[in-house]
């Protein structure tokens, strides 16, 4: 059954087909991502071009985030209705318009419209739960370390683009930089085209680690909107719901809500040139990716409590010390290392615990609300930081009160009880 070329290839080479569909998606959350960075770069330069306050941009900043939280548990049942690859298309194909349209934008509303509504609302059609839906139905084994990649693509693609779009924005303009990303968005619609499936049984096998062909499951009954909620109203009974939404509404506030949007300003307040607070920015994202990979392979292994423990308490400790860097070179760098280590590490024991508590057919719903949380706090804290600088002049207080909050995740997630026996992943082989 395997009618795919490049299924017949790689299964004459023993590579399952899951590695394919792992490939395309890291590419597309790679992609995906740098628009959802993108703004972080081009806050100043539209602040120079059209004296937009940060309070005003950052209330599109905010919206995009929030949207592209709120959206994802609807995203989790858009998919298990139509489809992973129709989903993801039409993501890119928003996302993409958002852009080209706000190459001509010249009033604030227009920015709240597009990179607020428009372009949060693509985003928010795939976000986190691409990731975890591919991970919970193409593999058995190494689910972990797949959600680590995918997590790392996502996070890194936030990251490493930022110096480019800034060298880009420096010398031709924010507009070709925007141009270029969308670009990137299309080549990234064609590799889906190409190669996405959206489950294992559409090519007659096995997710990896099972032996057999998979049966495909019969289509999703009841609405959209009616999934999701009725997946929310079941895990909200839950105290493990509401730890985990808890510490990842922490994250998003003290990961892309604030450090994504808002360090290259702060630093050029503490006289650092915008093109090395960005490449920061991409030191953070290859740190990222190895912290992230590792996060993966290691919530297959150990408890996942105990890792986002250390995971939280580490990134708290960071953001503290940032104000005490001085932002010298070498201050500015050890922070990048040691945050960037642990950007987004948090997603794959997070996945893993929402799998392991409920269910892997329910896993990419709750996980949904679970980011959902997440992109809350992000919008907070992008609106709040912008909120600080315009009305206090200065950053800091946001720095302080998000590693405070991430001591207190790290605090929080061990209360949670170990999960049944039964439910207990097997040790990785």
């Amino acid at each position: 059954m395997l009618s795919s070329p490049v299924a017949v290839a790689l299964a004459r080479r023993n590579v399952h087909y899951g590695w394919a569909v792992v490939g395309v998606t890291f590419l597309t959350m790679l992609v995906s991502a740098g628009a959802v960075g993108a703004p972080g770069v081009l806050l100043l330069p539209l602040q120079r071009e059209f004296g937009w306050s940060t309070a005003d941009i950052s209330i599109a900043l905010a919206i995009r985030l929030l949207l592209f939280g709120l959206m994802g548990p609807f995203a989790a049942a858009l998919i298990n209705r139509y489809g992973v690859k129709r989903m993801v298309l039409s993501s890119l194909t928003l996302v993409s318009g958002g852009l080209l349209l706000s190459l001509t934008m010249r009033e604030v509303w227009q920015l709240i419209l597009l990179w607020g509504f428009v372009v949060g609302f693509g985003t928010g059609l795939t976000a986190m739960v691409l990731g975890a839906t591919v991970a919970t139905r193409w593999f058995s084994r190494r689910r972990g370390l797949v959600v680590g990649l995918l997590t790392a693509s996502s996070a890194t693609g936030q990251l490493v683009f930022m110096p480019l779009l800034s060298m880009l924005t420096e010398q031709m303009g924010w507009r070709v930089a925007l141009a270029l990303l969308c670009g990137l968005l299309w080549v990234a619609a064609l590799a889906v085209l190409a190669l996405m499936r959206d489950r294992p049984s559409d090519l007659g096998l096995a997710a990896y680690g099972e032996e057999g062909a998979a049966a495909a499951p019969p289509p999703s009954a009841g609405s959209v909107v009616a999934a999701a909620l009725g997946a929310l109203r079941d895990a909200s009974k839950t105290r493990v719901f509401w730890v985990l939404f808890a510490t990842f509404f922490i994250c998003g506030a003290s990961t892309n809500g604030l450090i994504q949007t808002h360090l290259i300003p702060l630093c050029v307040d503490f006289g650092v040139p915008e093109v090395r607070a960005a490449s920061l920015l991409a030191l953070m994202g290859i740190f990222d990716f190895v912290g992230t990979v590792a996060s993966g392979w290691l919530s297959d292994r150990y408890d996942n409590r105990w890792l986002l423990f250390w995971y939280y308490g580490l990134r708290g400790l960071s953001l503290l010390f940032l104000p005490y860097s001085d932002f010298t070179l070498y201050g500015l760098s050890l922070f990048a290392v040691f945050y960037g280590l642990d950007w987004i590490a948090t997603v794959p024991p997070t996945v893993r615990l929402t799998a392991e508590r409920f269910g892997r057919e329910r896993a990419n719903l709750v996980f949904g609300w679970v980011f959902a949380g997440h992109q809350i706090g992000a919008a907070c804290a992008a609106f709040g930081a912008g909120y600080a600088r315009s009305t206090l002049d200065s950053y800091l207080p946001a720095f302080f009160i998000a590693g405070l909050l991430c001591l207190g995740a790290a605090l929080l997630v061990p209360t949670l009880g170990r999960a049944p026996a039964a439910t207990k992943p097997a040790p990785a082989t």
